[in-house]
């Protein structure tokens, strides 16, 4: 086998082009995922933020500024992140719970 051939072979036996493409799917869908909450969820918990903003939100315990405002944002991408991944995995495996193998 020449080095092309098996490189070929390789791509296909371990679906390479597949997961560059989940991969590339995947950035996109965070993306999207963190537009909506950065524009449309967090607009409405900043109204209960101190400030009214809530990129700046910060809890201060003396010298310590903590930013609780973006640590917010991030916690809510993760569990709808995680959310559109779970019923992604549902459907797509057609399994009536989705269970750890």
């Amino acid at each position: 086998m020449t080095m092309i051939s098996e490189f070929l072979d390789f791509l296909k036996e371990y679906k390479v082009v597949a997961l560059a493409i989940a991969f590339i799917i995947g950035v996109a869908s965070t993306a999207l995922v963190k537009s909506f909450v950065d524009n449309l969820i967090m607009p409405c918990v900043s109204v209960i933020t101190p400030s009214g903003n809530w990129k700046e939100a910060v809890l201060t315990i003396g010298p310590i500024n903590l930013g609780i405002g973006p640590f917010a944002a991030e916690c809510i991408n993760f569990v709808i992140i995680a959310l559109v991944v779970f019923v992604i995995a549902k459907h797509v495996m057609k399994e009536e719970k989705v269970e750890k193998k």
